[in-house]
C-alpha cells in the first residue's frame, strides 16, 4: 500500500548512510508498511515483506539475490521475480530484523527499496531516464559511425587513399568510446559484479561480446599489421549496442504492461487525504496516519483510503477489483464503502470504520502481490536450465574461437563474439514467467485474483469443474420460506435464538436466519463458546431470558444450529435446504430456506461442457435438494449430503480415475478439498480460509468468471508453449550460423535482442481486454 517509507540510498551511497537507512526499517511501526504479519505476535512472529529490487537484469540475478538471503538470520522464505523486479521475503521476527536481509542485498551488488514507497517510484522513472539517455547515446554514434564506415563497403580498390581510410577509422574509434563508457556500462557491471561474486550472469557473455568487439577494432586501428588483423568492426560494434539497447527498452516497456498492470492495481490508495481535525476543519494528511473513528472528505476520481461508512453526500463508486461488481454502485448516507474503491460522482465524507491490514483491500494485495513475487514451475524449470546453458555458450564461443584461430585470428574472435552474443537465454527465462504475470493482471482487473501462478498450468488442463452448491451456483443469501417449531415454542423466539447464533457465521444459511429475524437477538440473550463444525453447523452455550417459550430450565443451555445429524433431527423429505436447531430438550425447530440459481449458472454449465469440461455438484445439502438444484442448472452429476471427508474422498476418487479436477467452493468446509483440487476457486464472499487456500479467488458474483479463467489459462499455456518453442528454434538456427561464422556481431545483436522481444510481445497480448473462452 502506499506509504510513506524512508528513503533507502542507492547501492552506490556510503555503507555508513545505508546502515542508518537500513535501521530506521527495523522499527516495528514500519514493518506494516511494506508487509503483514504472519502470526498473532507481531513483534515476534513471521512477516511476509515485500521489496523493489534495483540491479536486477536477468533469472541469474534472482538466483544470486535468493542465495545471499538464504543464509541471513531469520529469512525462511526468499522468492525474487526477474519479469517483476520484485522479492518476497518471508522472515522471523525473533531472529532477525530487515536491516540484515538489506544488507545482504547489497552486499550481492543489488539494492532493495521497500515496496509502495514514494522512492520507489523515483527511482523506477529516474533508472527509465538514464535508459533512454543511454539508448540515444548509442543510436547518435552508430549513425556517425556508419557514415564513416560507409565509404569502406562501396568504394573500389585504390579509391580511397590509406590516410582517409585511417583517418575514418580513427573518428569511428572516437565516437565508439561513448557507446563502451556509458551506454555500455549496466552490461559491464553487471558482469563485473557476477565475476566479482563468482557466479555466471546472462550479461557476461554480453558484455565480452561487447569487449572483445570494441578491442579487435582498436587493436586493428593501432596496428592494423598486427595479429588481430587489419579489419574494424566499430560499425558492427554502435549498431550492436543500439539495437540490444532498443530491444531491452521495448521490452521494459512491454513488462511495464504485465507488472505495471498489477501495480496500477496493488497501489490504488491515495498518498494524502482530507481528514477533519477537533475543530472540524479538514486538512490533508497521509494516509497511514488515519485511525478508526475520523471523518475524512474522498473527492470525485479519488479512491476511498479506508473503509468506513457515508455520512455526508451521495456517489456511485468502482468496486470491480474488491467485489467484482462491474457496474459503479450508488452509495449514499450510512452506505458502506471500501478502502481501494473510486468514488466516481460526488464528494462524500465518510467515518472510517477500518484500517491497515483490517480491510478488504489489504486482503487482495496481499493475495496479488504474492501473484507478483511467485515463479511458476515452469519458470524454475528455465531457470535451472539458463545457468548450465550458459555455461555451454561460453564453451560454444570457446570452441569457435579454437576453429577459426588457425584460419582468421580477427574472424576467429567475432565469431566467437556471435556465439556469446546470439545464445543469451534471457528469452528461454523470460518464456513463462512474461506470460503468467501478463494473465494475472488481465484476471485481476475483472475481479479475478491469482492466488499462485502455477495454477494457470494446473487449470488449463483440467477435465472436470465441481461445484459446490450453497453460495456458489446459488445467491450468497438464501431465503427463509417456512419455519417448523416444537410444541409450545414460538416462532419467534426460535427464529430470534437462530438468528443470534448464525450472526457469529458467514455461512449463507446463518445469514439467510439473520436477514429474515431484521432485528437481530433480542436484548438479554446471550451466544456463548460458540464453535463452528465445518460441514456440519453451530454449536453454542446460550442465555435466555426466563419469559422465553423455548427456556428449558437449563442456564446456560446448550444450543445446535444446523444439519440434521449435526442436531439429532429427522431432514424433512423436501427438495428444499433445511437447517435444525435443538437444545437441552432436542429438536427445537426447522427452517425451509429458498434458493435462486445465479442469473449465467446454466449458460455457464453449458460453456463449460462446450470446452469438453465435465461438470459435477458436491453439496452438503441433503440429496433431494442437491438433485433437484442440478437439474435446474443442466448439471448431470450430484451428490448430496456430503460431509468436509465425503466432498474430499469424492474428489481423490474422481483424480485416481485420472481425472484433473477443479474445485469451485465459498465455505470453511471446502478448505480441505480445494487444498487437494488440481485448481481451485474461492468464489463470491468466500472466507478467508477458503481464499488462501485456493489458486484463483473470484470476487464477483458470476459463475461466467470461472469459464473465462479457464479459457485464459488455456490461451496461457498456448502462449508459454508458443514463446519456448521460439526460444528452442532460434538457439537452433542462430547457433551453427554463428560457429560457422556466417553471423556478423550486429545481426547476432540484433537477434538476441528480437528473441526477447518476440517472447515479451507475446506475453503481452494476454494483458488485452477481451478474456476468451475456449
Amino acid at each position: 500500500m502506499q506509504a510513506v517509507l524512508p528513503s533507502i540510498d542507492p547501492p552506490s551511497g556510503s555503507g555508513e548512510g545505508r546502515a542508518q537507512a537500513w535501521a530506521v526499517l527495523d522499527d516495528p511501526a514500519e514493518w506494516p508498511s511494506f508487509g503483514r504479519c504472519l502470526d498473532d505476535d507481531a513483534l515476534h512472529g513471521r512477516w511476509e515483506s515485500q521489496v523493489a529490487v534495483d540491479g536486477m537484469r536477468c533469472a541469474a540475478c534472482a538466483f544470486a539475490i535468493e542465495a545471499a538471503l538464504a543464509g541471513v538470520p531469520g529469512v525462511e522464505e526468499a522468492q525474487v521475480n526477474a519479469v517483476t523486479q520484485r522479492a518476497r521475503i518471508v522472515w522471523s521476527a525473533a531472529a532477525g530484523r530487515p536491516s540484515g536481509w538489506f544488507a545482504a542485498a547489497q552486499a550481492a551488488g543489488y539494492g532493495f527499496v521497500p515496496l509502495g514507497a514514494v522512492a520507489t517510484r523515483a527511482r523506477r522513472q529516474q533508472a527509465e531516464r538514464v535508459a533512454l539517455w543511454r539508448w540515444m547515446v548509442a543510436g547518435f554514434c552508430m549513425m556517425q559511425v556508419m557514415m564513416y564506415a560507409y565509404p569502406a563497403y562501396i568504394a573500389t580498390p585504390g579509391e580511397v587513399d590509406a590516410g582517409s581510410a585511417q583517418l575514418m577509422r580513427w573518428a569511428s574509434w572516437v565516437l565508439s568510446l561513448p557507446v563502451l563508457l556509458f551506454s555500455c556500462a549496466p552490461f559491464f557491471a553487471s558482469a563485473w559484479r557476477d565475476l566479482a561474486r563468482r557466479r555466471l550472469g546472462m550479461d557476461l557473455p554480453v558484455a565480452l561480446g561487447m569487449g572483445i568487439t570494441f578491442a579487435v577494432s582498436t587493436a586493428a586501428t593501432f596496428d592494423a599489421g598486427g595479429a588481430l588483423g587489419h579489419e574494424v568492426y566499430f560499425d558492427s560494434f554502435t549498431m550492436f549496442v543500439f539495437l540490444l539497447l532498443t530491444g531491452r527498452w521495448l521490452e521494459e516497456r512491454l513488462r511495464g504492461r504485465t507488472a505495471g498492470a498489477l501495480d496500477a492495481l496493488i497501489h490504488r490508495l491515495p498518498d494524502s487525504v482530507l481528514r477533519a481535525d477537533a475543530s472540524g476543519r479538514f486538512q490533508r494528511v497521509a494516509v497511514g496516519r488515519l485511525a478508526v473513528g475520523d471523518l475524512v472528505r474522498v473527492l470525485p476520481g479519488e479512491a476511498f483510503p479506508a473503509d468506513g461508512v457515508v455520512e455526508t453526500g451521495a456517489t456511485h463508486a468502482d468496486e470491480a477489483l474488491l467485489t467484482g461488481e462491474s457496474r459503479p454502485v450508488s452509495r449514499g448516507p450510512g452506505d458502506p464503502v471500501l478502502s481501494g474503491s473510486h468514488n466516481l460522482d460526488a464528494t462524500v465524507e465518510v467515518r472510517v470504520r477500518g484500517v491497515g491490514q483490517s480491510t478488504r483491500f489489504a486482503r487482495v494485495v496481499a493475495l496479488m502481490e504474492a501473484t507478483a513475487t511467485a515463479k511458476p514451475r515452469l519458470a524454475l524449470l528455465a531457470d535451472r536450465i539458463a545457468r548450465p546453458f550458459l555455461v555451454g555458450v561460453l564453451a560454444a564461443a570457446a570452441a569457435a574461437l579454437a576453429w577459426w584461430w588457425p584460419v582468421d585470428h580477427g574472424k576467429a574472435l567475432m565469431a566467437a563474439v556471435a556465439v556469446l552474443v546470439v545464445t543469451c537465454p534471457c528469452a528461454l527465462s523470460l518464456a513463462s514467467p512474461a506470460a503468467m504475470l501478463a494473465s494475472a493482471a488481465s484476471l485481476a482487473r475483472r475481479g479475478v485474483l491469482v492466488g499462485r501462478l502455477q495454477g494457470l498450468e494446473a487449470l488449463a488442463g483440467v477435465d472436470t469443474v465441481v461445484f459446490d452448491k450453497t453460495g456458489t451456483l446459488t445467491d450468497d443469501t438464501p431465503r427463509l420460506e417456512r419455519v417448523f417449531c416444537r410444541a409450545g415454542a414460538r416462532t419467534d423466539d426460535v427464529l430470534a435464538l437462530a438468528a443470534a447464533i448464525g450472526a457469529q457465521s458467514s455461512h449463507p444459511a446463518a445469514r439467510a436466519l439473520v436477514a429474515a429475524w431484521g432485528g437481530g437477538a433480542k436484548p438479554g440473550w446471550q451466544v456463548m463458546r460458540l464453535v463452528e463444525h465445518g460441514g456440519q453447523g453451530l454449536a453454542a452455550e446460550v442465555s435466555l431470558q426466563p419469559s422465553a417459550s423455548i427456556a428449558s430450565g437449563a442456564v446456560p443451555m446448550h444450543v445446535r444450529l444446523g444439519a440434521a445429524a449435526f442436531c439429532g433431527a429427522v431432514a424433512l423429505r423436501t427438495k428444499a435446504v433445511q437447517v435444525h436447531l435443538c437444545d437441552d430438550a432436542g429438536w427445537l425447530a426447522s427452517f425451509e430456506l429458498g434458493e435462486s440459481l445465479r442469473p449465467d449458472v446454466v449458460a455457464a454449465v453449458y460453456a463449460l461442457r462446450a470446452q469438453g469440461i465435465e461438470v459435477r455438484l458436491l453439496s452438503g445439502d441433503q440429496p433431494e435438494a442437491a438433485n433437484a438444484l442440478a437439474e435446474r442448472a443442466g448439471i448431470t452429476h450430484a451428490q448430496g449430503g456430503c460431509t468436509p471427508e465425503d466432498k474430499l474422498q469424492a474428489l481423490l476418487a474422481l483424480q485416481a480415475s485420472g481425472r484433473r479436477v477443479a474445485m469451485v467452493g465459498d465455505g470453511l468446509n471446502d478448505g480441505p478439498v480445494l487444498a487437494r483440487a488440481n485448481a481451485s476457486f474461492a468464489f463470491g464472499r468466500a472466507v478467508p480460509l477458503a481464499q488462501a487456500g485456493a489458486d484463483f479467488s473470484a470476487l464477483g458474483g458470476e459463475v461466467m468468471a470461472i469459464v473465462h479463467t479457464i479459457g485464459q489459462a488455456r490461451r496461457t499455456m498456448r502462449v508459454v508453449r508458443q514463446n519456448l518453442y521460439w526460444a528452442a528454434a532460434y538457439n537452433a538456427v542462430c547457433v551453427p550460423l554463428a560457429l560457422g561464422g556466417l553471423l556478423p556481431a550486429w545481426l547476432a545483436g540484433a537477434g538476441m535482442a528480437a528473441s526477447s522481444l518476440v517472447v515479451v510481445a507475446n506475453a503481452a497480448r494476454l494483458s488485452g481486454r477481451h478474456l476468451p473462452t475456449t
